[in-house]
């Protein structure tokens, strides 16, 4: 399923289920996790049902007995659940009105758990809290055509969806089960989880543990043969959505409830390959006095256990991402940009942990990436290997610093995130760092092509799109010339002004030279600068002088009473204005469901490329100003071991406006 097929399938699922909210009387919080819960059950019988075809199929038959029956075994072989008759979606769908279907949910979740020990207890069993027409209702939503033929990690997509929008509404406690999809792909994206073992001490909903299954595959590979995730959780609800969403996305992994800052119930110092976590800020009243925490080993820095006099836990945090390292292990996480600052004990912990040489890049984020916060934060990563490298740009004593909060797209008007080219930007600067040029150069060439292909498909689109323009203009003056013998009343400047005008002149020019112009073009950056300057200058008159002949039309069809005339009726003008409208869409989007037009894309990736190769021409990493350098534990030193990366880089004063709203393009850029 194309991106935006999906993301009109996710809204369409949304809207319809999230009336049902608005028109009952449960709060968001008591409607999640019965939602989620059809998500899961729909997907696991969707799986069940491609598998029970594919294993019967290929059964061997008994000349008396027939075919044996299918066993669990069967499914787990194929990564797939078992579902006991009742647990499948199909018989829930076909109850009869008599059946009480609260019920018959409740008990579909508890045959699933009595199949499998790693959900027992974790699946929704409170359906009754439900009106019967509003499960039916449900169920019904769930059961679209589209989803019944729905493969891949199309339900994994959607889930997350769901518990996207459940965050924005409020359905979570504390906004801690969900971290924006951004900030886990970027914390993926830059510790690259690949092998070995991924620990989250703060799991929340296993969103790091889903991205780094995502990451695995895109290299080819099968999370499950390369990794292990191990999650430690405090909430009930959240280790309950943890569980549910590896399940969804067909993930294993080790999910413990338990509040960190007393328990490690994994007991995983030293041992892990991976840490990456969002864990809650600036956390009052963890209790310092317990022995537990005086003697813990994760607090464990230059020999001895640091505990920061301030009440706030994230030096706590901080130490223990860093202790359950192994010595070559990399950590990724969330935290307050206060932390990157903080004085007095917590500034020595942030001094040791320079020295150690493991503190790799600091990533500043800006406002509004959270649901429920506004504040920006900050991305710290260590490479406790890069404790070992004496010599190079990227060594025990440096640092990157790198300061994105003028990087965003805006989601709406209080929500930001990354695009997937911004994000893979930002990776692209961390591995010139790290000396690995190939990710840059196969990017921005990947731009340059995608930008290439895009000025392709624009000038055909373009080409028709004027001759479309020409041809309904010449039937609109062959029939006006004629009314206007036949009207003497009628006053034909109202369409032959418009028809005429310079602008529209001006317009003609403009689409002869974007095509002409592709016909030469190359994928380089000097070849697609002047048709991205000409798509940007294009869009807005051409869709203004649309606009204008629309209106037109329809004033002069009401004034005339032209619905009326047979010769009018017989232009057939329907047919050759919607033809027009939808290649106007093509070429410059729908902006009512956010979908990009070609003139936009054109234009956008040759932005991205110019973006990363005006900062880095040579393709290797250089300090630019206003957005990265690489600083040493002595300049650090000399600003009292502050980590935030604003310190460091100084302010862009050569930035174009224009190149900055590029960053930040999104919904309100149509």
């Amino acid at each position: 399923m194309q991106g935006n097929q999906l993301r009109k399938l996710e809204a369409e699922l949304w809207k319809a289920a999230d009336q049902l909210r608005a028109n009952s009387k449960l709060t968001a919080s008591e409607y999640a996790m019965p939602v989620l819960g059809l998500i899961f059950l729909r997907h696991a019988y969707n799986r069940f049902q491609k598998v029970k075809i594919q294993v019967e199929e290929n059964l061997p038959t008994h000349p008396q007995r027939g075919k044996r029956p299918l066993t669990k075994k069967d499914f787990e072989e194929q990564n797939a659940m078992y579902l006991p008759e009742k647990s499948q979606f199909d018989y829930l769908v076909n109850l009869p009105e008599s059946e009480d279907t609260g019920e018959a949910i409740d008990n579909a979740m508890k045959f699933i758990e009595e199949e499998y020990e790693t959900l027992k207890g974790v699946l929704p069993k409170n359906f009754s809290i439900f009106s019967k027409d509003l499960l039916r209702e449900l169920l019904r939503i769930f059961n679209k055509e589209v989803l019944q033929k729905a493969e891949g990690d199309l339900f994994g997509k959607i889930y997350e969806y769901f518990l996207n929008k459940f965050a924005m509404t409020g359905a979570q406690e504390g906004g801690e089960f969900f971290t924006p999809m951004s900030l886990v792909q970027t914390i993926v994206n830059v510790i690259e989880p690949e092998q070995g073992i991924v620990f989250d001490p703060a799991c929340g909903s296993a969103g790091m543990f889903v991205q780094t299954g995502y990451f695995i595959e895109s290299e080819g590979l099968n999370p499950a043969e390369k990794v292990t995730f191990y999650g430690q959780e405090k909430a009930e609800l959240n280790t309950k959505l943890a569980k549910m969403n590896l399940a969804v996305h067909g993930l294993e992994g080790k999910i413990q409830e338990g509040n960190t800052f007393y328990e490690d119930k994994h007991n995983l110092v030293g041992k892990a390959d991976f840490v990456m976590a969002n864990p809650p800020f600036n956390v009052d009243g963890v209790d310092k006095g317990k022995d537990s925490v005086k003697n813990d080993a994760r607090l464990k820095l230059a020999g001895k256990v640091n505990l920061p006099k301030n009440d706030n836990a994230n030096y706590l945090w901080i130490q223990y991402f860093y202790n359950y390292l192994k010595p070559t292990g990399r950590a990724g996480f969330v935290m307050a940009s206060s932390a990157s600052d903080a004085g007095h004990t917590e500034k020595e912990i942030r001094e040791k942990l320079v020295q150690t040489g493991a503190v790799d890049v600091m990533m500043a984020i800006g406002n509004n990436f959270f649901y429920t916060r506004s504040l920006p934060c900050t991305l710290w990563f260590f490479d406790r290997a890069k404790e070992q490298i004496e010599e190079g740009l990227r060594s025990n004593d440096t640092v990157l610093m790198l300061d994105a909060r003028k990087i965003y797209r805006k989601v709406t008007q209080k929500i930001n995130d990354f695009s997937p080219e911004q994000l893979q930007n930002l990776i692209c600067i961390v591995n010139l760092y790290r000396g690995n040029t190939q990710k840059f150069a196969s990017t921005v060439q990947n731009y340059l092509e995608t930008a290439a292909t895009l000025a392709q498909e624009t000038a055909e689109a373009t080409a028709k799109i004027q001759k479309q323009l020409q041809d309904i203009f010449q039937i609109l003056i062959s029939f006006f010339q004629q009314f206007e013998k036949e009207n003497k009343s009628y006053n034909p400047e109202i369409l032959q002004i418009l028809i005429q005008t310079e602008e529209t002149a001006s317009i003609y020019e403009q689409q002869k030279q974007l095509i002409a112009d592709v016909s030469k073009t190359k994928a380089t950056l000097d070849s697609l600068e002047s048709i991205a300057h000409l798509c940007k200058a294009l869009r807005k008159p051409q869709d203004k002088l649309i606009k204008q002949l629309f209106d037109a039309i329809a004033t002069t069809t009401k004034e005339y009473q032209l619905n009326k005339n047979k010769e009018w009726k017989e232009l057939n003008l329907k047919e050759q204005l919607d033809t027009l409208k939808a290649l106007q869409m093509q070429l410059s989007g729908n902006p009512t469901e956010e979908e990009l037009g070609l003139l936009h894309e054109t234009e956008y990736f040759y932005k991205q490329a110019y973006w990363l190769m005006s900062r880095f021409p040579e393709g290797v990493y250089r300090d630019v100003e206003g957005l990265c350098k690489v600083v040493t534990q002595a300049e650090i030193a000399d600003k009292d071991y502050s980590l935030s990366p604003g310190r460091y880089v100084g302010v862009d004063t050569t930035t174009r406006r224009t190149e900055r709203r590029s960053l930040q393009f999104g919904k309100n850029d149509f």
